[in-house]
């Protein structure tokens, strides 16, 4: 690996390799969730400011940055998850298919089953693996148990975990390793059949090989899915990203620094903060 360059040099940066363009994946780069001037706080203290970003349909766009600059609050605006923090508030405009997320009039209901959220570490009901998945389907009014099942066996297959479980389907779903605990919960978010999915450091958790897999899965879903990942690893984002943006905190409030397609913020950067923090420099 070279050495990185300094800062005041930073238009000589070269990347470690340059990333297949991912072009084919989502041509129009048409987007299908758009946020304006979102500031989001938490008890009147300010976690994040002015953001207006656009994530493009069928296009996996990673969101980067150090720890503490908003990413995952931005991630939980997106389907209303800040309504669960009874201190949270939300202004500006976030849009999805041109529709507003924001305001009393809409049904939240509707919004995370085609918006869903999965948490930075696996989250499954203390249930067996079976009610995880079905679980949610009745609350969403799938009740004809066959149709259920069907679901079930279709989603567990399409995350690689339907021969590891299927001869323990009503054990509990606690006893499941990590790694399988988190396709599991891709599983279950998969069967409302959502259009965006909004995956929040899914791999923090897990060791490598588990890690390998979910990235693979991840990208698998890549066109058929809208997915944003926040994750803090760019050699992550560099593999499986179309889109990226870069958020930052200044005196503690989370910004938006530059956004573009992974490849351009990884060899054409704008922003020299962008070049800097891509190189290793900061951060």
């Amino acid at each position: 690996m070279e050495t990185e360059p300094p800062l005041e040099r930073a238009e000589a940066f070269r990347p470690w390799h340059t990333p297949s363009p991912r072009e084919d994946c989502c041509p129009a780069r048409r987007p299908i969730l758009r946020a304006l001037d979102v500031t989001v706080s938490y008890g009147g203290t300010t976690a994040l400011r002015n953001v207006s970003l656009g994530i493009n349909r069928g296009c996996i766009t990673a969101i980067v940055g150090p720890s503490g600059c908003g990413k995952s609050t931005f991630l939980m605006s997106l389907n209303r998850m800040t309504d669960l923090v009874g201190s949270a508030s939300v202004i500006g405009d976030i849009r999805l298919d041109e529709q507003p997320v924001l305001g009393d009039a809409v049904d939240l209901l509707a919004l995370r089953r085609r918006v869903g959220l999965i948490a930075q570490r696996p989250n499954p009901f203390p249930l067996s693996i079976r009610r995880n998945m079905t679980f949610p389907l009745r609350e969403h009014g799938v009740r004809d148990r066959a149709r259920q099942t069907e679901i079930m066996e279709e989603c567990l297959h399409r995350v690689g975990l339907w021969t590891e479980v299927r001869d323990r389907l009503d054990r509990p779903a606690l006893g499941l390793s990590g790694g399988q605990q988190q396709r599991l919960c891709l599983a279950r978010a998969l069967a409302l059949e959502p259009e965006v999915l909004l995956l929040d450091e899914p791999c923090s958790a897990l060791d490598p090989m588990a890690s390998a897999i979910i990235e693979g899965l991840i990208e698998e879903l890549r066109g058929r899915y809208t997915i944003v990942i926040v994750t803090h690893n760019l050699a992550q984002a560099r593999r499986i990203a179309d889109d990226m943006a870069l958020f930052w905190a200044t005196d503690g409030v989370g910004t938006l620094v530059e956004a573009g397609t992974a490849e351009q913020l990884f060899t054409r950067p704008c922003e020299a903060l962008t070049r800097a923090y891509v190189s290793g420099m900061r951060g």
